[in-house]
């Protein structure tokens, strides 16, 4: 399949594989199936996949040094030196006194470096422009502009809207430059890397708002930004987006909740798809900022502790309602950033400028006040501008931003620095271990912490992250101090494991190729997206009898993968347990689909791509065994040690009908909805008071690792392991794949638990198994309070506090159906 529009500016397209084979790549590419021979960095292989220095502001005039179209004037601005700073003074600010604009960018390749200011974002010419002056000692460029001048001379009386033009050794300047022209031009890509051309109007890194995006309705089109033969003499100056200059904003965010990451139930959203469909908020509200928080109520409500959303940086999503019923080109999910420090105008009821920061600010401030932290997708790893348009063409690739400013300080390249080196799938890596383009990792993530009131953040194929090649290899390290990792966790501390101030870090630790494998092998203060946790509770549940799978294995899983996490000191809440996210089915349809169905017409599809291998099954058609297993699916989740993690609309059991790709899928199927079946709103109802007896239970919360001995001569250990019969599983029971069911036993009194004694019994067999129940200690009986089979299937499934089922003492006997969980509570 054609690879181009996916790795240039329309999305991507993701591949989620489950076990071997092919690799989460962008359209015509594939991974490498996984090996596990260790944790070290090349074991294993991907299966998934400020003051302003001195400078004279010249005036953009046709033939007089920088070219202006339109109404320009000429113009002289004095700026006065400045001593190199980092950070947040980058990008354009007012000053303290609101008088004047400082602009700061870095290249340390570009010549020559001008800012075209506008007032209108698109379709005009800009009204004035003006050059920066290099600090050589720091690379940053810099001029001052006085506001006074830019309203009184110019006419710039509102917004202001900037990007910048950039020279270099492959395109130097010359006089005779006029936009639209290839004076000076030499090549694309010269030996160095180097890719400037200054028909591009590119945006500024830091720009806190962007005005739109590349492709809109109006212009569905990314030819204006391509270099190449065909495209470099193309201006974008009209139509490509532009920076917004914004005063600080004082929209409060609220009182950050500071609750330990081992107590959150997290669920995954889409903000545009939570309230798209949703008719009780207001249409003007439906799928944004605003919409979803008016939603932190139902959703504490549900018991959501944080709400995980999909990318919120600015992306290319401008043009999705350009085909009503089409899909090509769209991009749902947001991946592929075109800004890291802007919020997302698509998802703004409010677009003026400045809306959609002080809308998102807004939002949080909702779910803050409901006591649900708000966690942020980010994608770090790789940028809209992604890759060539032809794997055979160096010359032709898209000009936005970095790769305008300074192509090899910003991504990392081959060795011979003419291509990208690509570790996602979807163009190339965004070069993390350049102190420069680190930086801005670094600043993004401040801006968002503390300006925009985030708690906590999933990164993106996040070993690229760790990444400490610049060009022509990737090695991964977990020790060096130098990676964005590590960066990461030093300047803005992991939130305490008791819970208080600090960030929630969670790593997706898998990438493309060779050696971005890395799950249970992040840094300290990282937890990590648990693939394995997946995996082997996937193959248990649907391959039976074709994928072997050991109590052992499934007790690991269960009790919070100290086979990943113990070793370096982290504790079983840095496993983020999952059984479906985004990437992949939905909870409904790993359970009612034996393999993807993408080529569905609208609002289903089409979508390419997708695995073809994912562990699913659909339960013999039965649909009451499919919201069984889902029943299954979600207490693995809930009942396992590690923090849980669901994703939007599975607690309704929603479902996309077997696409298993949805990425470019912004349509009714794809948003939540509220208009429930039956069944559907039963199993909400199960999912509600399930993550309510995990809140209650603190025994499923451990701060460390469950341990094996008796502390307080009650006869039980904090998690004792038994067979259906009763007994202590011996080294046989634990590696043999035959056997399919597995119990285990929580001391409440050592852990802090409102209950003395928690017992779970899991049957993966299709036949019943009787279980002999241990004691649930000294004058006590165990009471039920579910039983996944679905002869209990209905809105007491799982019992209130107070109306659960007895069911006998030590030595009682249970039969589980097949198929089955059983959850009962020592009283």
């Amino acid at each position: 399949m054609h690879a181009r529009k996916q790795v240039r500016i329309s999305g991507r397209v993701r591949f989620n594989t489950v076990g071997t084979g092919t690799v989460r790549t962008s359209r015509g590419r594939t991974g490498t199936g996984r090996t596990s021979t260790g944790r070290t960095g090349t074991a294993r292989t991907a299966r998934f996949r400020t003051a302003v220095a001195g400078a004279t502001a010249l005036l953009a005039l046709a033939g007089a040094g920088l070219p202006s179209g339109g109404h320009a004037a000429a113009a002289t601005a004095a700026a006065t030196a400045a001593a190199p700073t980092a950070g947040q003074n980058m990008g354009a600010r007012y000053d303290a006194t609101g008088a004047n604009i400082d602009f700061r960018v870095y290249s340390s390749r570009a010549t020559r470096i001008a800012v075209y200011l506008y007032a209108v974002a698109y379709g005009s010419q800009e009204k004035v422009s003006y050059l920066l002056t290099k600090d050589a000692s720091t690379g940053i460029w810099s001029v001052t502009v006085p506001v006074s001048t830019l309203r009184t001379t110019y006419g710039i009386t509102g917004a202001v809207y900037y990007g910048y033009r950039a020279w270099g050794p492959n395109w130097p300047y010359t006089p005779s430059w006029t936009k639209g022209s290839s004076a000076g031009f030499v090549t694309d890509v010269d030996a160095a890397g180097n890719r400037f051309d200054p028909n591009k109007l590119l945006t500024d890194p830091y720009a806190r708002e962007l005005s739109h995006d590349p492709r809109t309705p109006s212009n569905n089109s990314e030819t204006v930004y391509a270099t190449g033969p065909q495209y470099r003499a193309l201006d974008s100056g009209t139509y490509a987006p532009k920076g917004i200059v914004l005063a600080d904003d004082t929209t409060s965010t609220g009182t950050k909740p500071t609750r330990a990451l081992k107590d959150d139930v997290i669920y995954e959203v889409n903000v545009r798809g939570l309230t798209r469909n949703d008719p009780s908020v207001a249409a003007a509200y439906q799928g944004t900022y605003k919409g979803a928080g008016l939603k932190a109520a139902s959703l504490a409500a549900l018991g959501v502790t944080a709400v995980e959303f999909l990318p919120v940086q600015e992306t290319q999503n401008d043009a999705n309602d350009a085909d009503p019923t089409g899909t090509s080109g769209d991009n749902y999910w947001g991946y592929s950033t075109l800004d890291y420090f802007a919020p997302d105008r698509r998802y703004s009821s409010d677009r003026t400028p400045g809306g959609p920061t002080r809308e998102f600010k807004a939002m949080v401030k909702a779910f803050h006040d409901a006591g649900i932290k708000v966690l942020g997708d980010v994608v770090y790893n790789h940028t809209a501008e992604g890759g060539p348009w032809n794997p055979s063409d160096k010359t032709t690739y898209s000009l936005l931003s970095w790769r305008g400013l300074d192509n090899p300080a910003y991504y990392s390249l081959t060795s011979d620095l003419q291509s990208p080196w690509d570790n996602t799938g979807v163009g190339g890596n965004y070069n993390t271990y350049n102190p420069v383009a680190q930086q801005i990792v670094l600043d993004s993530l401040a801006y968002w912490k503390d300006s925009l009131g985030v708690d906590g953040f999933r990164f993106d194929l996040a070993p690229v992250l760790g990444n400490t090649c610049q060009h022509g290899c990737f090695q991964y390290s977990r020790t060096d101090p130098a990676t964005a990792l590590n960066r990461i966790t030093a300047t803005m501390p992991a939130r305490p494991a008791g819970g208080g101030t600090g960030t929630d870090w969670i790593a997706e630790p898998w990438a493309l190729g060779s050696g971005t494998y890395q799950l249970g092998n992040f840094p300290a203060g990282w937890s990590e997206w648990n693939g394995d946790f997946r995996d082997t509770l996937r193959r248990d549940q649907n391959a039976l009898g074709v994928e072997n799978v050991t109590p052992g294995q499934l007790a690991t899983r269960f009790a919070g993968s100290s086979d990943l996490f113990q070793d370096d000191g982290r504790a079983p809440w840095n496993s983020v347990d999952f059984m479906v996210v985004h990437d992949g089915f939905t909870l409904a349809d790993l359970y009612a689909c034996n393999g993807k169905n993408n080529s569905q017409p609208w609002p289903y599809g089409p979508s390419d791509g997708g695995a073809d291998a994912n562990l699913s099954w659909d339960q013999g058609g039965i649909a009451a065994d499919q919201r069984k297993a889902a029943r299954n699916g979600l207490a693995f989740v809930l009942l396992s040690a590690g923090t849980p993690l669901m994703n939007g609309g599975d607690e309704y059991l929603r479902s996309l009908r077997c696409n298993n790709n949805p990425y470019n899928l912004d349509s009714s199927a794809n948003w939540l909805t509220t208009s429930w079946t039956a069944e559907q709103s039963t199993f909400r109802g199960y999912a509600q008071r399930l993550i309510a007896f995990r809140k209650a239970h603190a025994a499923l919360r451990p701060a460390g690792f469950y341990g094996s001995t008796d502390a307080n001569g009650n006869g039980m250990a904090q998690l004792d392991w038994f067979t259906p019969a009763g007994a202590a599983p011996d080294s046989a029971y634990w590696s043999n794949a035959n056997n399919h069911a597995l119990a285990w036993r929580y001391d409440g009194t050592e852990l802090g638990d409102s209950s003395s004694a928690l017992y779970v019994g899991y049957n993966g067999w299709s036949g019943d198994v009787t279980f002999t129940l241990p004691s649930p200690g000294a004058g006590r009986n165990w009471y039920r309070v579910t039983d996944t089979s679905t002869w209990a299937e209905g809105p007491d499934q799982i019992a209130a506090p107070g109306t659960e089922t007895l069911i006998g003492g030590a030595g009682s006997a249970y039969t589980l159906h097949g198929r089955a969980v059983l959850l009962l509570i020592a009283k």
